[in-house]
């Protein structure tokens, strides 16, 4: 059931005054909180996975696994580091400045908004809001109207766990967002596609309001070609079957060796039909396309390539399924490589050196994450000082979400802003300056009042003059 819109500006108004009360900034009632959250994850958990399973056709294990359970640990390690990310800093500074006390106070910034998106809609509504709760900010969770079973059952259950006059879920479609943006927020974090950021980045700015924006992008993976290959399959397939690809973090297309393609595509076959001996396509292990939309427009990229299709996927486009199709002879132009894949497609472009594979990638916008799979350090090396991404993996894919004590972030067309535990926290924190000056600095100041001396001028211009050491390129 959608929020009415006219409730909209009085639920933002109503967090907002909860906020300036100071309700939320005691640390012990933001563990709380925390612990509330981690409780609701944990207590809510079949509920949780039913409703994915209606919206998405989400396998059970991977909700638990990739959703569920990090939402538990989050929020439960959130809790238990907040009083150290919260202390007051004393940074340290010259003899003479030390009885100013300079201060860096950690604030919260304010009545925030997180619109999150359907692919996993538990972890990346939630991650966002476990930053916020622990900065000490009041929010509006805004969850995608594609999981419609899943954003119903947050409005029912979040209420529960969570105060709500500190916490709102807002639902809706197009009126609803847009009455959201209309609204001064103090923060507003967006996970989902380029398109949508450029509109909500555009509301934002009406009101200078700062933004986190993770999106996604095409994320390749280079093979060097001394690794072994079959490896490079198993766990590149694996990536891509989470969520049948439907995750900002997933392969996107692989460049590999023209002399290797067969041998990986031979690879690709060999471990689909481990992972899933019956095929994919009524596996429980397997999710299923979020909407008949995004099913056609898949089975329209795929219709259009120009690639031999080696793994042939089956479909249908009833029940929005569609199998791990695998294309080699992929080139530039092509559909599969006009956009961000977002499904369980993977074409593989052939490529006769490591230093073509860099141009491939660098010609394109900035992915999300950079994917590489060799022994050699030279070969790491060179792709972290040749490229840029959000993040660059080597060996695996997915993994790396796994890590807590990691940034994740986009760069250019894949977003901008930091998150994952401290780095959520501070992104919805305000450091804020401080000195206080002592009375008795006052005759240590009389130089810096007008008229100034010649020998005034002297000493507050003397940093003109720090020696510079010689340097050399």
């Amino acid at each position: 059931m959608a929020t009415s819109v006219s409730m909209i500006p009085k639920i933002r108004d109503g967090l907002r005054a909860t906020f300036r009360s100071g309700m939320t900034r005691p640390i012990a009632w933001r563990q709380h909180q925390l612990y509330q959250l981690a409780r609701m994850a944990q207590n809510e958990r079949e509920l949780i996975c039913d409703a994915l399973k209606k919206d998405l056709g989400k396998p059970r294990t991977e909700v638990l696994m990739a959703e569920v359970g990090s939402i538990i640990e989050r929020a439960v390690k959130s809790a238990q580091q907040l009083p150290e990310w919260a202390k007051t800093e004393y940074p340290e500074v010259a003899d003479w400045q030390k009885p100013w006390k300079p201060t860096v106070y950690k604030a919260p910034r304010g009545t925030v908004l997180i619109v999150s998106p359907w692919n996993y809609p538990m972890i990346l509504s939630f991650q966002p809001l476990i930053g916020a709760i622990a900065a000490g900010c009041t929010a509006v969770l805004k969850p995608s109207e594609l999981v419609p079973t899943f954003s119903q059952l947050l409005a029912e259950i979040v209420p529960k766990y969570l105060n709500p006059n500190t916490y709102r879920v807002v639902n809706g479609a197009v009126p609803e967002i847009s009455k959201l943006l209309e609204l001064q927020w103090d923060h507003i974090f967006y996970t989902g596609n380029g398109r949508v950021a450029r509109i909500i980045a555009s509301a934002a700015a009406k009101h200078l309001t700062p933004l986190t924006l993770e999106l996604g992008g095409k994320s390749p993976v280079i093979i060097d070609s001394a690794y072994d290959h079959d490896l490079a399959a198993k766990r590149i397939l694996w990536g891509k079957c989470n969520n049948a690809g439907q995750i900002c973090v997933a392969p996107d297309y692989v460049l590999v060796q023209r002399d290797k393609q067969d041998e990986l595509a031979r690879a690709f076959q060999k471990h689909y039909n481990a992972f899933f001996p019956e095929g994919a396509l009524d596996s429980p292990s397997f999710g299923s396309i979020v909407s008949d939309s995004h099913h056609k427009r898949l089975t329209s990229l795929l219709s259009r390539t120009k690639g031999d299709v080696v793994l042939q996927g089956r479909v249908d486009a009833a029940r929005r399924r569609l199998e791990p199709t695998i294309v080699k002879n992929v080139v530039g132009g092509d559909s599969l490589l006009e956009e961000e894949l977002f499904g369980p497609i993977l074409p593989i472009v052939p490529v006769d050196s490591l230093d073509q594979a860099v141009d491939f990638v660098n010609a394109r916008s900035h992915p999300l994450v950079l994917y590489a799979f060799s022994d050699k350090e030279s070969v790491k090396q060179q792709l972290v000082s040749e490229t840029q991404s959000g993040g660059i993996v080597f060996n695996d894919t997915f993994q790396q979400l796994a890590v807590h004590e990691l940034p994740f972030a986009g760069v250019g067309e894949s977003g901008y802003g930091y998150q994952v535990m401290k780095y959520t926290y501070d992104m919805f924190t305000q450091l804020r300056s401080s000195i206080d000056m002592p009375k008795e600095a006052e005759p240590y100041l009389a130089i810096r009042y007008p008229p100034h001396s010649e020998e005034a001028v002297k000493a507050l211009t003397a940093a003109v003059h720090t020696p510079i050491p010689p340097s050399h390129q």
